[in-house]
């Protein structure tokens, strides 16, 4: 039981989301907008995964 807890933790999906700002680490506009398309698709992806779900037991 505890090995397939592991599997639907969601607690790093949210760390990557509200996580602070890090004045060391340098910046450019590559990296934001690569930041931004992860989030981009991690975002449709949980949705897709909600839709699933919803549409297979409703």
């Amino acid at each position: 039981m505890s090995r397939l807890r592991e599997y639907f933790q969601l607690g790093p999906v949210f760390g990557y989301f509200f996580r602070k700002h890090d004045p060391n680490r340098k910046s450019n506009f590559n990296l934001r907008m690569m930041h931004g398309i992860n989030k981009i698709s991690m975002v449709i992806f949980l949705l897709g995964i909600l839709f699933i779900i919803i549409k297979r037991f409703f």
